[in-house]
């Protein structure tokens, strides 16, 4: 019997597992990097051990660190959650020789699965459909480029140890080939330590469609339905649904044959997921197996009423699975999206910085599956997921209305989030029509809104006058408040407005240019305040913090600054010149030296975050005075990295 359980991992999936972990008995063991030190994982278990630095490759990838804390709190099992060393075949088998269980599959699964290359081989032999192609071993450039001529345009090159779409090209003729196999190369050996490609005929505007399988160590094996994961970007996974609109009944009970033939055919136990493409004939071919739980694990859970965590660790203890094949019945609709903390009008940049507030909706058939509370810091260590929304629905119509809502309801306050984006997607008559394949935000949804910067509405500022006048007032009722006129000055992220507000009892008037927009205030209290906006009565979240005022309301967030009471100099629209680090990160580059003369948005620092490159541009032109900054640096958010002396410089002045 394993009494306690160590999980390897942070966030949301420490979370989840700890709280099965803890309904089953077990003790539970968290461990956490020094910048994770008040996590809420680290709180919700028995024990927590700190196993280094921020760095991942200093904390949860050193599975010595792991496997010392294990020994240090008497703990007998370890799970490794998704990504960090959940398929790190070497971490499975140190697990073994210390005498620790691991929750997950054998080494020697985990190795072959690991490899497209010879899991694309082995699962051919198993009789599972594969995409024709080429998988040579160690092939050299010439090698691909000579197997390519074989297999035909438009063709897919694949890092061979990858994951996530790195090391990965879609590559539409042959003049493109020989200069993406290069970066692929290098992107996939940066990643993963490996340099190894395979050729694959590209499958166009395919399905996504994976299968959830279970094995336990006495040579049972089942799969409990499908999910679909098209809707992606860059290869990433934003929205995942089971069961699957496009896949029948013949075909979930084909791919999931061919799901338990490769699990069987790996001498597999615990849970894993066969990932397929499904092409418009509804033909399926194997893309890969993933070795361990999946993040979107959750909406199996709901539409067969299992948990999977209880799953694993029934299956770490020997024991057979808990229901046959004949048992496992799905029921209902299931819809999950990730809410992250980024911006989709910018490039999707990812946002660090605290979580001022962080108040998931509530509902029938909601689940918030999360690691973050009001008052945490999004840092630039780790991946930006604040959070995983799940709605079930007896009907998949009723599960999109209810995930809608609840992404519409949910309060986040202090960073930028995916939010307004997700719950567009799942509006989206496309999706809503079951048509959406994996090119889809690239097609049909790319002109959206929620990807292009916007404007406060005056129907927003309007809303932001409210409050911000209330607070100046520090009345709690204005019905008998005389008549004033006040000039109010905002930023709102893109530019800075000026608005003549006027206030009559519990009236409010709000004057932009040409615009005009009145309403009346029935509450303001507590973070919400009620209006009444041409006859119809409605709500607006809100949350204010110095000068910054973050509101919510029509299922949309939006943040002013409060201008009104500053100096000119910093009111101007211009810039101050004083440019700041946008998050924490480290800088990878540095453009420019001091008595240089720049231009109003020329980029003068690359700063690197999250893993990707983000621009550090001039916010008004003059000459730069002092580089406060140096490749190599790490810097915090808000540090200051550059100083302009202001002045009108223009682009042909500048050296760029």
């Amino acid at each position: 019997m394993l009494k306690k359980l160590l999980i390897a991992n942070r966030g949301e999936i420490a979370v989840r597992v700890i709280r099965t972990a803890k309904a089953l008995g077990y003790r539970t063991v968290a461990v956490y990097s020094e910048a994770d030190a008040n996590a809420m994982h680290t709180e919700l278990a028995d024990e927590a051990v700190c196993i280094g630095p921020a760095q991942v490759a200093a904390s949860y990838l050193n599975a010595d660190a792991i496997l010392d804390a294990a020994r240090k709190t008497g703990a007998d099992c370890i799970h490794p959650g998704y990504g960090f060393l959940s398929e790190n075949a070497s971490f499975s088998n140190a697990c073994k020789e210390a005498g620790i269980v691991f929750v997950g599959p054998p080494a020697s699964a985990i190795e072959l699965m690991g490899s497209k290359r010879r899991s694309k081989i082995a699962m051919h032999k198993a009789g599972v459909p594969v995409v024709p192609g080429y998988e040579g071993d160690n092939a050299s450039d010439d090698e691909l480029i000579s197997a390519a001529a074989d297999i035909g345009y438009p063709l897919m090159i694949k890092a061979s140890a990858g994951g996530g779409g790195r090391g990965m090209r879609l590559v539409e003729k042959e003049s493109e080939l020989a200069g993406n196999i290069k970066r692929a190369r290098s992107e996939s050996r940066q990643a993963f330590g490996d340099d190894e490609l395979i050729l694959e005929k590209a499958v166009i505007e395919p399905r996504h469609v994976e299968i959830q399988v279970f094995a336990d160590s006495h040579g049972n094996a089942v799969y409990l339905g499908e999910r679909d994961c098209s809707v992606q970007r860059r290869h990433q996974k934003v929205v995942e649904e089971a069961p699957s609109p496009f896949v029948t009944p013949e075909l979930r009970a084909a791919m999931g044959k061919a799901a338990v033939k490769a699990a069987l055919a790996c001498n597999y136990e615990g849970a894993g997921t066969v990932e397929f493409l499904v092409d418009k004939e509804r033909n399926f071919y194997f893309l890969e197996m993933n070795t361990r739980l999946q993040v979107e694990h959750p909406v199996t859970e709901l539409i067969t009423g299992q948990d999977l965590v209880a799953w694993q660790l029934s299956v770490a203890e020997g024991l057979i699975l808990p229901l046959a094949q004949s048992d496992i019945e799905l029921n209902g609709h299931a819809i999950e999206v990730r809410l992250y903390a980024e911006d989709p009008s910018s490039g999707f940049t990812p946002q660090t910085g605290p979580v001022h507030v962080f108040e998931p909706a509530e509902g029938e058939g909601l689940r918030f599956d999360t690691g973050i509370r009001s008052g945490d810091t999004v840092t630039p260590h780790y991946d930006p997921m604040l959070a995983k929304v799940i709605a079930w629905g007896e009907t998949r119509d009723q599960a999109r209305r209810r995930l809608i809502r609840a992404l519409e309801d949910t309060t986040v306050f202090g960073v930028t989030t995916n939010r307004y984006f997700l719950s567009r997607i799942i509006a989206d008559n496309s999706f809503g029509a079951g048509e959406a394949t994996t090119a889809f935000l690239q097609t049909t949804f790319n002109q959206d809104p929620s990807l292009q910067p916007t404007k406060p509405e005056i129907r927003q500022l309007a809303l932001a006058a409210c409050i911000l006048i209330h607070g100046t007032s520090g009345e709690e009722s204005w019905s008998n408040a005389p008549a004033t006129t006040t000039p109010m000055k905002l930023d709102t992220g893109n530019e800075i407005v000026e608005l003549l507000v006027r206030r009559m009892g519990n009236r409010l008037s709000c004057k932009l240019g040409d615009e005009h927009h009145e309403l009346a205030i029935t509450s303001i209290h507590n973070g919400t305040l009620c209006t009444v906006d041409n006859g119809v009565r409605q709500r607006c979240q809100y949350h204010r913090k110095g000068d910054s005022l973050y509101l919510q309301a029509f299922g949309e967030s939006w943040q002013v600054k409060d201008l009104t009471h500053q100096p000119a100099a910093v009111a101007n629209g211009t810039g101050s010149g004083h440019i700041q680090a946008s998050m924490d990160g480290s800088i990878i580059d540095v453009l420019i030296e001091p008595g240089q003369t720049v231009s109003q948005g020329e980029i003068l620092v690359i700063l690197e975050a999250m893993k990707m490159e983000h621009p550090v541009k001039a916010d008004c032109g003059g000459v730069v005075t002092r580089v406060l900054t140096r490749k190599g640096d790490q810097v915090k958010r808000d540090q200051l990295l550059v100083e302009i002396t202001n002045g009108e410089v223009s682009g042909q002045e500048s050296n760029k």
